[in-house]
């Protein structure tokens, strides 16, 4: 028999669990909600410009527009891997020279806009590879490692957003690994 103590433990337990979000930081979950309006107007934005483009698709000046989408996809991309360079530092104290507060406030800089960078990052990537297709595909090292790339990028959002839950079961830390040595060969080559 439950009594009335524990009825209102079990009431109070099942609001908490409803209430309770995905993501639970509210600031957190503010900045990763504008990242997701900045990201889909980009995603307008590219669409828009890529169908009023004026001249061809096999372009030169087509093939620099979609190349500098994905640059700054490399630069968003490096944004969001500083922050894991700096705990390295940090946990190995590799910072004799440089002051420790100093690399501890970036480090909490780039943790607070890693994740808003990575989806702005993505929608930069999507533009990108909507224009390297539409420019025309060939089997070269350039096209197939950034492929590879995109296969290595898919599972990264979703285990970061398992991670919130503590779900990953560290599969975001591994597939960001792999993806970042395969964009980097996509990026140099």
């Amino acid at each position: 028999m439950i009594t009335a103590r524990e009825q209102s433990n079990l009431k109070s337990n099942g609001e908490k669990l409803k209430k309770q979000t995905w993501i639970p930081n509210k600031t957190e979950r503010n900045r990763i909600l504008l990242a997701i309006g900045a990201a889909i107007l980009l995603l307008l934005f590219g669409y828009w410009t890529i169908h009023s483009f004026p001249l061809s698709f096999h372009t030169r000046s087509f093939k620099g527009f979609f190349k500098n989408y994905g640059s700054y996809a490399q630069f968003a991309f490096f944004f969001v891997l500083i922050h894991y360079g700096l705990m390295i530092v940090l946990k190995r104290n590799l910072h004799q020279n440089i002051g420790k507060q100093m690399i501890i406030k970036l480090s909490r800089v780039t943790r607070q806009w890693h994740t808003p960078a990575a989806i702005l990052a993505i929608a930069l990537v999507i533009i990108h590879i909507v224009g390297a297709f539409l420019y025309g595909f060939k089997w070269d090292f350039g096209n197939i490692s950034g492929i590879l790339a995109l296969l290595a990028l898919l599972p990264v959002p979703i285990s970061g957003l398992l991670r919130y839950r503590k779900l990953d079961r560290k599969w975001h830390w591994g597939s960001a690994i792999s993806f970042t040595i395969l964009f980097m060969l996509h990026s140099f080559s």
